[in-house]
């Protein structure tokens, strides 16, 4: 998303940490931001706005928002671009991205930003070091009601199955897309139930039983599939932060936009990582 004045102007209307969450959330906030580390920074010019974000071992891979070409970035610890896969098809706005096996992501062209859609397209495409073009194959999805702006989508580790997430100031949804895409019609996503308001990213957790959803001040993290809230959490200021991941190991991850943005790395409040473990 591009307008910048938005973030300090919701903050303020809708007080801090309420952004993310809805009304009737019953569990409250963590207060103050947990300490966030610089992990690295991202040091290639041509990552101006960094939307989605994948973490891996030693690597991290990352998408420009709406406006760039159809290309995700391989980043290594050092920040800098090892690698940098390309295909054809220009998107309309890409705005996401997700894990989807060894080795390759999910690409969300799902954004509502440019244009108002009700069909939204997802390709799966190979990163690592070195450049390369690729063909993906594409897979529409369908909203379930009238068009809506998207801007996170997930995976749900071992099922592989994709959950996105409307982004509304007055609450989002959590959507679901069939356990299987098919290439040769529209995959309708389901409604499966309220989720944080105005959310930009988020991510499962390795045990696939968690997920974390973020906003531009603070995050939500919830069981799944029962979708209960477990508890919200301030983030780390930002230029606007946008992205976020969950490794292997559990640890959350940022990225924000803005040329030369620091990728940082947080923890959860220990209340709440207890929730999580239990």
């Amino acid at each position: 998303m591009r307008s910048r004045p938005l973030v300090p102007l919701l903050a303020l209307v809708l007080g801090g940490s309420a952004l993310a969450v809805p009304a009737g959330d019953a569990a409250g906030s963590g207060g103050t931001a947990p300490p966030a580390r610089v992990v690295t920074v991202l040091q290639d010019p041509a990552i101006t706005e960094s939307s989605g974000l994948v973490a891996r071992r030693n690597t991290f891979v990352t998408v420009n928002d709406s406006g760039d070409g159809a290309r995700v970035f391989t980043v290594d610890r050092d920040g800098a671009t090892v690698g940098v896969t390309s295909w054809r098809r220009r998107p309309v706005d890409v705005e996401a991205l997700a894990p989807a096996g060894r080795g390759r992501v999910w690409v969300g062209d799902v954004g509502g930003n440019v244009s108002a859609r009700t069909g939204l397209t997802v390709v799966r495409v190979p990163f690592g070091p070195g450049d390369r073009r690729v063909r993906p194959r594409r897979f529409v999805l369908r909203l379930p009601g009238g068009p809506v702006d998207v801007e996170t989508m997930m995976v749900r580790p071992r099922s592989g199955r994709l959950v996105l997430v409307t982004k509304e100031a007055s609450g989002g949804r959590f959507l679901l897309a069939p356990r299987t895409l098919r290439r040769d019609r529209p995959n309708r996503l389901v409604d499966a139930g309220a989720a944080p308001a105005v959310a930009t990213d988020g991510a499962f957790f390795p045990d696939g039983r968690h997920v974390v959803v973020r906003g531009y001040v603070d995050a939500a993290v919830y069981t799944w599939p029962g979708r209960r809230l477990l508890g919200r959490f301030d983030l780390p200021a930002q230029q606007q932060g946008e992205g976020i991941a969950v490794g292997r190991d559990g640890r959350v991850y940022l990225s924000s936009e803005g040329v030369r943005a620091p990728l940082l790395r947080v923890r959860l409040p220990r209340w709440l990582a207890r929730a999580v473990r239990s």
